[in-house]
This record gives C-alpha cells, structure tokens and sequence, in this order.
C-alpha cells in the first residue's frame, strides 16, 4: 500500500496554487503541472492594475454579487472569507488596506512581491512536504487507462496519481492558459459543461459607428455617466460611473457592470439597449430648461457647452445617435441627454474578456467539489460555472474554490485510504 498518496494539480493559478497549500501539510506528495514557464502567470497580470484581492463590504452584499450562483459561491465563502484572505496575505508577509471605494488592495499596489512569498512557501519543506512544479507541462487529457496526459518539452508523459484537482480556468485570456481546451476532456468523461461565455466585457454598437466617431473618439472614456437597463418589470441596472469608446463599441468598468444582463439580453432577443445618462448630476428639469434658453446667434455645440458643460465625446455621442430634426427639438434633445438610447449587437468574444461565464456545473460536484461523473477528479477556479463583477469578486471566489477543493481531495484520500485498511487482513 502507497502510504505517501500523490495528487496532482493541473493549473498555477491562484486556485491551484491555493489547493496546492491546503493539501501541503497532509502528508500527501503534490505536484503542480502548468503548461506555462512560471506560475501564477494571470495572477501577476491581473496586479497589473494594483491586484484587487477582494472587498470590504458586508458579507450579504458581498454574496449577493455572484447573482445566480450566489448560494453556492457563498458556501465556498464561509470556509474562506475576505476576511481569511487578508489574513493568509498577512501571513505571507504582505499587509492589505482598503481603498476609498471599499476594494482591497496589497500595500505596495504590486503582485510580485505576494505571488513570491506565496510559491516560497509552497517550495519550503519546514512549511511540509515541498510542493513539487513541473513548468511548460500542457495537459491533453486522460489516457484509456486514466492516466493524465502532457504535453512537455522532453516529450509525451503520463502520470498516475491518486487524486487529480484541475484549475484550468475559462476561456479568457488564453494566452494567459484559460484557453477552454479542457471542454471537450470532461465531456467525455460525462461531466456536463455550460457554455463558456464572456464575462465583464465589451460590446459591439449595433451599426458600429460612424467613421468620424470612431477615429475621434476610439479610447476616450465617457467620465461621469450613468446608465440605466430595463426589463419587463421596470429598472434592472442603474449605476454612475466611466466606460470608454472602443473602435466597435464600448467597454470598461461601467458596462463590466451590467454586462452579464447585457449579454444575456443580447443572447435572447438578439440585441441589448441601456439608457445612457450623459449629465447624472443634473435633473431632466434643468436640462431641458438649458436646453430650451434662446442661444441666438450660437450654434448648438456652442450652446450645451455654455449652458450645460456638454461637449467633448458626450456632445459628439448625440451627433452620432440623433437624427439632426431631434437636435433641433428641445424636448426631444433634453430627453436624450438624459436617456440616450444605445443598443448592442454583440458582446465581444471571450478571449478578450476580463473573465468568464460557464464551465462546470455545481450540481455535477460534490461539496468537496469533486466530479461525480469522476470520482477522484476534483475542479476549482474559473472553470467552474459562476460569474461575477469586478472589484474583488472574482479573485476571492477563484481562491476560496480551491481552499474547498485541497480540503475536499485531502478528505477523500483520507476516507478512501480507512476505507482500504478495514478491508485489508
């Protein structure tokens, strides 16, 4: 009897990683297979930015933001929470602090120093068994006698461990490694696979824009907006905040926002409108009285920007979307301005956004988050089926996945092994 039982994590993201370091102190043999060169390779692109780790708001809040998962998601949390997150950085020997919008960040802003300490320690035997990495190693998959599959640079390897935990990621970023080439491996395993959607991304204008539109304005952010989705039942979405004119549409934080709602009405009715406020911080009186003063001689760009501040890519949106008679109509033009209407064709493709949407279903898991199609096969990270927005959502659902994951393969290895001892005479 193997009395060392080896596990092998196929992905050095955060959840893999996170895995890896719950199951170092059990006394079982981990190795880490990635297909890049180094680990935590999104990890440190996402810290780009600053490294949002997660958020400081009240934990009801905080689960509510994974929508339709949020039950399953918030189960995850009660074993590892914003809380226990900051305190395992703590650990590493990086301090957090919150930020003015409640999103917490690592002091120093940066993820190198965090992922650093994070893989020293998992290479450090006095913290148990060294965690063992093997680089540029790309799963293909099983063999017909279960055996993992890699790709490697001294050739084709197969490796037989007693439980495997995959943290593949969806299918953002693939350059990154969440490519969604581990689809078509589970499937035929059984396992039942949601679609991999994008996930806080861009979107296409229906009609694309203008030619003028987009060679002025491609890249400049609307600052100071406000936009606003309805359904059959009134107000889905309203919230202040920027997003940016891209080459065929828009993009950036505040369309991230609404931008499961966004997709998913474009996936039903074939095409999605939100209301864009272009002045939030007036009311729809006081625009249309602006609007409706006399400007005399003064053309009508000349006017709003004396009257209301409306100019820049704000005063050319309306160009862009009014007929010239609306323009010229102070009811008319005073509502747009307000309730600019802006209607999607499509959402951009995965590859390009921040995350996604799919993957494994909860239901084909057991709490340890083990396959049931699978016995031994455990799944954590983005490659399951959730959402959420950014601001720390994502990162801390990823890592609270795998903290599930390693105890759910600890627990089995645990079980399975009593389970051999009462049979053996």
């Amino acid at each position: 009897m193997n009395s060392r039982p080896t596990v092998a994590i196929v992905g050095a993201g955060p959840a893999g990683l996170m895995a890896a370091q719950r199951l170092q102190g059990s006394g079982l043999a981990v190795d880490v297979y990635d297909a890049l060169p180094t680990a935590g390779r999104k990890f440190l692109l996402a810290g780009r930015g600053g490294l949002n780790l997660t958020h400081s708001e009240d934990a009801g809040a905080f689960v509510a933001r994974y929508g339709a998962r949020a039950a399953e998601v918030g189960a995850l949390l009660q074993d590892f929470d914003p809380a226990a997150l900051r305190a395992w950085a703590l650990a590493l020997g990086v301090a957090t602090f919150v930020g003015s919008s409640g999103r917490v960040f690592p002091v120093g802003m940066k993820a190198a120093p965090l992922l650093r300490a994070w893989l020293h320690r998992l290479r450090e035997p006095a913290a148990g068994a060294p965690v063992q990495f093997h680089m540029r190693h790309r799963w293909t998959g099983w063999d017909a006698d279960g055996a993992l599959c890699f790709d490697t640079p001294a050739g084709a390897l197969r490796v037989h461990a007693d439980a495997c935990l995959l943290a593949l990621g969806g299918a953002s970023w693939p350059r990154m490694g969440s490519d969604g080439a581990w689809v078509p491996w589970l499937a035929q395993r059984g396992v039942p696979i949601a679609a991999l959607r994008p996930a806080n991304c861009g979107f296409d204008v229906q009609g694309g824009w203008s030619d003028f539109f987009r060679t002025r304005f491609a890249g400049v952010p609307f600052k100071s907006v406000a936009i606003t989705l309805q359904g059959a039942h009134g107000v889905t979405f309203s919230r202040k905040g920027e997003f940016v004119a891209t080459e065929s549409g828009v993009e950036g934080s505040l369309i991230y926002a609404a931008s499961a709602q966004l997709r998913d009405q474009i996936e039903s009715q074939g095409s999605a409108l939100f209301l864009l406020d272009l002045l939030p911080q007036f009311a729809p009186e006081r625009v249309l009285q602006e609007v409706s003063h006399g400007r005399g001689t003064r053309s009508l760009a000349s006017h709003l920007k004396s009257r209301l501040g409306l100019d820049g890519i704000k005063l050319a949106l309306l160009h862009e979307l009014l007929d010239t008679s609306d323009r010229q109509r102070p009811d008319v033009l005073a509502r747009a301005i307000k309730q600019l209407p802006v209607r999607l064709s499509a959402a951009r493709p995965v590859a390009e956004a921040i995350s996604s949407a799919g993957g494994v279903p909860f239901e084909a898991l057991t709490p340890g988050l083990m396959l049931h199609a699978a016995p031994g096969v455990f799944c954590a990270g983005e490659m399951l089926d959730w959402e959420a927005p950014t601001g720390g959502y994502l990162l801390q659902a990823v890592m609270a996945s795998g903290y599930r994951a390693g105890d759910g393969v600890a627990r089995w290895l645990a079980q399975n092994r009593a389970m051999r001892e009462v049979d053996e005479p």
